[in-house]
Order: C-alpha cells, then structure tokens, then sequence
C-alpha cells in the first residue's frame, strides 16, 4: 500500500497566530507561558488536518519561532560565539536576541532559502564552533504529537546542508573541517529520537540540487554511513530541482529512502527508477509545494500508477518540498469568485490532494471518482478561460523587439547631466522607500476598503501623512526623499491590485522571515495597465519639496518572483508583460515632473535557477525585462535599483547589464562583506552600501555606521558612494526610525568633512 505524507506545514497559523504572538512577546505583552501555548495550538491544529485528511504519518520539527535554520543550531548547541549564550540554557528571549540583535550585538545575517522568498538566518562557522548539544525543543514537540497518539515522522535539515548554508568566519579555511564535529552532534539527536520511538527521520539535503563541488558530494557516504547505525530510518529528501548527476550517489546512499522533487525536477525518475534498490523507499514529490494551482489529479496518478507497479508499498505520495511556501487554507477566502477559486489550492487542499491520490492508487480511482471529477473540471475551465488571455497585450508582445531596451547613452555621459540637474553633495543621504506604516495608517486603508470612509477622506489622510514624511526627511537633512508609501500595503500586492491579469486573497499569508509575513498576489492572465498607478501620490509629495523626491516602483522580475504565477506560459513572457505596464509608469513619472525613479528588484537574484546552466537564459530575459521597464527616461533622469538579502557576486555582469544609474544593496549584517564582490568587479555605476539593518529594532550609533563607510569607501570611488539603510523602513517605529537616521546622516555629514579636510 502506497504511503502518504508532507515535507512540512505552513507555520504560521491560518489566521497569523504565530506572527500576532510572536510580536506581542516582543513588546512585552504576553510571557513566554503564553508565547510557547500558541505555538502548541498551532501544531496540534496542524497535526490533527495531516491525520484526518489520511496521511500515514504527522510530520514534527517543522515549527520554528522564527526560523528552521535558527531552530537547528538551537538544537545542536552551534550558536555564534559572540552572543555569550549557553545553547543548553538558551530561553526563546536569548533565541530572539539571535534572530533580532540587541543593543551590544548586531543580529545574525540573513539571506533567501534557495529560489524562494524566505529568508533563513546564515550559521556562523569558526574553527572554536561546537556541537555539544541545545535546546529540547525538538524532543518535546515530538512527545506532545505521540502522545497525542500520532505517528510521527521528524524532520531535521541535514549536516551537509547546514554546513553548506553557514559563512566560515574567524579565519577558518574549510567549512568541512568542522564535519567530524558536527556528525557527533547529529548522532546524538538522532540516537535520542530513536530511543523515543521515532520510526522515521525526513533529512533534507536541499543542497544536492545545487552544482557541488567534488568534496561536498565525496562527503555524503562517509556522513551518513556515520549516521545510519544508530539512527532511525532516514529519508533523505531532495527539492527544488532535479538531481539527475547524482543518481550513482542517491542509490548507494545508506539511508532508507529518498524523497524526489516531481514538479520543479518533472521527469527525473527516469534516470533513477530502472536501477532503484530493492529495500529503498522512493517518495514522489507530485504536488507543487511552491505554487497554489490545483493539481491534475489525472496527470498525477498517470505519473504514480507505474511507479507503484514497480514499487509497491515503497512508494510514499507526497508534496514537492515544505507547503511553508504556499498559504495555509483555501477555505478563508470568501472574496474570491467562484471560478478562480476553483482553480487553486492551498497548503490545507495540498494535503487533501496528496491523500486523495493515496487513495486512488490503493483502492483505485473510483473510490475518490468526485475529487476527480472536480479536478478535472476545474484544470479544463482554466484553460479555456476567455479571462486568461488579452489581445492588448499579446498584439503588443509580439511588436515588443522593436521596443528600445537600452538607455540612449552610457553611464558616463548620463551621470554627468544628472549631477548637474541635482547638485547633490558628496556621499549623498537617501532611504529605499517605505516609512514607518503606523495603526492609524493600516486602519485608514481598512477603513477605506471596506468603505467605512470615502475616497476624499481617504486621500487627505494619506497626504497628510506624506506630508509628515516628507517634513521629518527634510528636519534630519535626508538630500533624497521619497513620500514614505503610506497607501501601500505591499509592494507588490499594491501594483498588482491595479494591473489586469490579477487576483488577490484575504488570508493568502506567507512567512517570509521570522514574523514578517507577505501575501503574494495570484497572477492567472495577461498582465496590463489600464492607467496611471502612483503619478498623483508622487507629484503631491515632489510639489512639497524643493528636494529630489523618487518615484518608488517594484520591478517587473520581483513582481513576478513574489508573486503566484501562472503556470501555463514561460514564466519570461510573464515578465515581459509586466515590464511593459511598469515603462508606462516610468514615462508618467517622468512626464510629471519626477526625475529619480527607483525600480526595487530585490528578489533578482532570488529568481536564479539553482544549477548554472540553466543562469544564462534566465539573467538575459531578467536583465532585458529591467531595461524595458526603464530604458524610455531622458539622459538626466536617475534610475535606481534595490536589491537585498541575496549573494550577488557571481551575477555581478548581469547586474552591471541592467544599468541603473545607482544601486542600494543590503550590507551592514555581513558587515559590508558583500560589497567586495563590487568592488573586485569594478561596478561602473553609483552604489548605496546599507549602513544599518532594518530587520532589526537596534539603533547604531554614529561610529557603527562610519566604520562600515569607511570599509565601503575601500572598494568604492568616494563620487560614486551613497548613504542609506539596508532596505525599507514599513516594520520599524518612528522613534527607531529617526534615531537611526539621524545618526546615518551625522555619519554622512562627518565623511565629507574627513574627506574635505584631506583634501584641503
């Protein structure tokens, strides 16, 4: 009999418990009794929907306070030495001084989780790093689940992986030097479990999706052949991609079993199911973990039936990677029509799909002949939906090479005409885009919503509150402003509200890091701009300055990236949609008197396919979009570009080629070590190095941040520097806020005196 099970749940709870909880703890609201009793609800709700749906097994250690990274060195007793923090008396106040920072320590570095949009917090690696042991947590999230009488199965990240995913710092050479240390550690945990009946172990090496160097891959036997004796069984899973080049490797592995990607690695069992072992446990990831499409059920069971013949009861049915990715239940949404909702499934359908085709393969299709029947009704009215496709857009699609998608001049000559038009000082100050989003602004854009208010009263509200922000700019002496985003709700959500092609959800929550949470639109057709989508909200902010305000955009690749797209065209022609309604805007900007427009692209990297292979094809149709979005501006109108939380040094041509006149990057929590990278490269363009860290309440003072302009100066010409935070400023506090950026403007203001006095 087929078996059925999850890589994980979404954590966060259907309604944002966890973010709600997580955010009264740290303002003191409620204790740590009453913190740890949500997150107990949250898991017993989760477990009880996996064991009535009819999966075999409830999956344990998939809930994290802030982070499953984070979570597994708390367990191993591997926290960064600086913190002065015991791992075996580590109290979730100490585990989110980790995750946040404190007033004497900056917060561990963050960056994306493969291709996706979370966000994991980066291990620190010193040659001193032990692996004593931690935290209990995961030993007693399992002993609640048997007692309650479940079946459990637990899942762990994986050593390789984790030692992968960690920086070395302090002067170590090989991260896999500290491999011998960290086995014992993992033997240890999973010795523990074993002894607490644990049957199963989910081991995720996410890492083998990846182009590994030939020590990694060497390194995966002799690991786990340590692991295997005193462990219970293990499943080994692999996600994110196809991982056909280590197909010699994953049948010798001595584990138990092996968990294969079928969505984002469609078609690789081929390469392994002929030669497959005889006492393995094969799991099929047959139901997209990172997208809310319904599955075809037919499709699927089409792909499961022979594996079943040839496998038998060692075939488990399962989701592609962790449903964290996706929204947590499609039954909280009662805004959306009929028909679109038909088309989708979220983290809760996922399961109920998952067990369906358990059913189908062991009782046969007519047991479950109705959620056939909806299925496939569903899959064939989105197809021929007439809502899918526009003429407007595809007429203008296909005359779209004869669009320029390059400035009309180089760099050089354009910076020239842009200093001259702006005047700016040296180093000069700006933010990324959003101010702090206060209770009153989020009531007013509810209150309008729902209309409890009218569109007059609505736009004096938002304008007086541009007004604020452009007055405190002006007070802390900011040489840049923007109008601080008060009618946005997301930066991307706000757009795609406004562009055809477009759905949105109420409840559509997903964790992006600790309790910040995103609520990605759905894109399901063509996309196009049926008219102007922040010109009035800019030129009102421009008109109360004398001082250069931006236009704030988000990107056409980070539109998509952070987005549900559609699955039934190339994920480029998408792209190229989008970045023909954003070239509308910026020509609108540009026409209404706005001359620096800042096109954010954060999630660039992000969208990287994870084998290098497949980079070229997936940068140039990247790069292009950018430049189509932005290529239509005069000479001195500034383009700038935001990217963050993301590696860019190996995609830095790529990023030169989108030619923005200055890029803001994420650098203060790598203490400006990303910066490197730019400066080997030799960036043409202007750079803005964050100088503190937004994700976190820490204010630094005017040293902290002169010290990392200094380092910055070291790899950048001092005419091409800027001064700004590391990303936008909507999750912090006004009082944070203009503490730190008066500082970050002190700092600016003494560079150029130091500098000037040299000089002089």
């Amino acid at each position: 009999m087929a078996q059925a099970h999850i890589l994980g749940f979404p954590r966060i709870g259907a309604q944002r418990e966890l973010k709600f909880a997580l955010e009264s703890f740290w303002r003191g609201e409620i204790d740590t009794a009453s913190l740890e009793q949500t997150g107990s609800m949250l898991r017993q709700r989760h477990w009880a929907l996996q064991a009535q749906a009819g999966l075999d097994v409830v999956t344990v250690g998939d809930f994290a306070w802030y982070d499953q990274v984070l979570n597994t060195l708390a367990l191993l007793g591997a926290l960064p030495a600086r913190f002065g923090l015991d791992p075996k008396k580590l109290s979730l106040a100490d585990y989110f001084t980790l995750a946040r920072g404190n007033a004497a320590h900056f917060a561990m570095e963050m960056t994306k989780w493969f291709d996706t949009n979370y966000h994991y917090l980066v291990p620190e690696w010193t040659a001193d790093t032990r692996f004593d042991g931690g935290v209990e947590w995961l030993f007693a999230e399992n002993a609640q689940a048997a007692a309650l009488g479940y079946q459990t199965k637990v899942t762990l990240l994986g050593p390789l992986s984790l030692l992968y995913l960690g920086k070395a710092k302090s002067g170590l050479e090989d991260k896999l030097h500290l491999l011998p240390r960290m086995i014992a550690g993992y033997q240890g945990v999973l010795a523990r479990l074993k002894a607490a009946g644990v049957q199963w172990v989910q081991i995720d090496e996410p890492i083998l999706a990846l182009d590994l160097d030939a020590a990694w891959v060497d390194a995966f036997i002799p690991t786990y052949a340590a692991l295997q004796p005193t462990a219970p069984s293990l499943l080994l899973a692999t996600y994110f991609d196809q991982v056909r080049k280590h197909g010699l490797l994953l049948r010798t592995l001595p584990v138990a079993g092996v968990h294969f990607d079928l969505v984002r690695g469609a078609g690789q069992l081929a390469d392994f199911i002929d030669a497959w072992p005889a006492d393995r446990i094969l799991s099929a990831g047959i139901v997209d973990g990172r997208n809310i499409w319904r599955s075809d059920l037919d499709v699927a069971l089409a792909t499961l039936q022979p594996l079943q013949q040839l496998l038998g009861d060692r075939l488990w049915v399962a989701s592609s990677c962790s449903l964290m990715h996706v929204p947590v239940d499609l039954a909280s949404e009662s805004g959306l029509d009929a028909e679109l909702k038909s088309w989708l499934a979220f983290a809760t359908q996922k399961v109920g799909e998952i067990a369906t085709l358990k059913r189908a393969l062991n009782e046969g299709k007519s047991a479950v002949a109705q959620q056939f029947d909806d299925a496939a009704l569903a899959i064939a009215a989105r197809r021929t939906s007439p809502r899918i496709h526009n003429p407007l857009v595809q007429k203008r699609l296909q005359t779209i090479d004869t669009i320029p998608a390059t400035r009309a001049t180089p760099f050089g000559v354009r910076i020239v005409k842009q200093q001259a038009r702006y005047q700016l000082p040296p180093f000069p100050t700006t933010t990324i885009g959003s101010f702090p989003q206060t209770p009153d602004i989020r009531q007013a854009r509810a209150q309008y919503k729902r209309g409890d208010i009218g569109h007059l009263d609505y736009l004096n509200r938002m304008r007086d509150e541009i007004r604020t922000v452009v007055r405190k700019q002006e007070e802390l002496g900011i040489d840049v402003l923007v109008h601080g985003e008060p009618e946005r709700n997301d930066m991307v959500e706000y757009f795609g509200e406004q562009l055809w092609g477009y759905a949105f959800t109420a409840n559509g929550w997903v964790q992006s890091y600790g309790s910040r949470c995103v609520k990605p639109p759905i894109i399901y057709g063509d996309v196009y701009r049926p008219e102007a989508m922040t010109v009035g909200w800019s030129a009102f902010a421009q008109g109360l300055t004398s001082k250069p305000m931006k236009g704030m955009l988000t990107g056409p690749v980070t539109m998509l990236q952070w987005s549900f797209v559609r699955d039934d065209q190339p994920r480029e022609s998408t792209a190229l949609q989008i970045a023909l309604a954003l070239r509308d805007e910026v020509l609108d900007l540009e026409k209404a008197g706005i001359g620096m427009i800042q096109i954010d692209e954060p999630a660039f990297r992000e969208g990287l396919p994870l084998k290098a292979s497949d980079w070229p094809h997936y940068l140039d149709w990247a790069v292009k979009a950018f430049r189509l979005s932005a290529s239509g501006v005069q000479d001195d109108t500034q383009i700038h570009t935001h990217m963050c939380y993301s590696e860019f040094n190996d995609i830095l041509p790529w990023i030169a080629a989108m030619d923005a006149d200055v890029i803001t990057i994420e650098t203060s929590r790598s203490d400006m070590e990303l910066l490197d990278g730019f400066g080997k490269f030799d960036y043409p363009n202007d750079i803005g190095p964050g100088v503190y860290d937004i994700h976190s309440p820490r204010v630094p003072n005017v040293d902290e941040m002169q010290r990392l302009l200094r380092k910055a100066r070291g790899v950048i010409p001092d005419q091409r520097l800027w001064v700004n935070p590391d990303c936008g400023l909507k999750t912090r506090g006004w009082d944070e806020t203009c503490a730190a950026l008066e500082n970050m403007v002190q700092a600016a203001r003494a560079l150029r005196e130091e500098v000037a006095a040299v000089k002089a």
